[in-house]
């Protein structure tokens, strides 16, 4: 088998990440990468759905709310001054 480079370049993290997963997985890069291109020419196209996704998840949604109650009412919620009372307070708390 005559074989081919391909050079990609992605984001330094998602790098990282993947290598991590795949060595769990018991792979490397190259096989990864050989299984999806596979995979994508065995169904004639991508293997997964592609699509835009505009609707936000259940934690994002979640999240937006509570920013919200807790911009419309302030006064519910602990203020600090700096990040050393912060601190301070979690460590009392802990």
């Amino acid at each position: 088998m005559i074989t081919a480079n391909i050079n990609v370049r992605v984001d330094k993290n998602l790098k990282k990440e993947a290598e991590m997963l795949f060595n769990d997985l018991g792979l490397n890069m190259s096989s990864a990468i050989t299984m999806f291109l596979k995979s994508a020419v065995r169904c004639d196209g991508i293997p997964f759905d592609v699509h835009r996704n505009n609707t936000l998840n259940t934690e994002t949604r979640n999240a937006l709310a509570e920013y919200n109650e807790m911009k419309a009412h302030p006064q519910n919620y602990k203020r600090y001054h700096n990040f050393s009372e912060l601190i301070k307070d979690v460590d009392n708390e802990a």
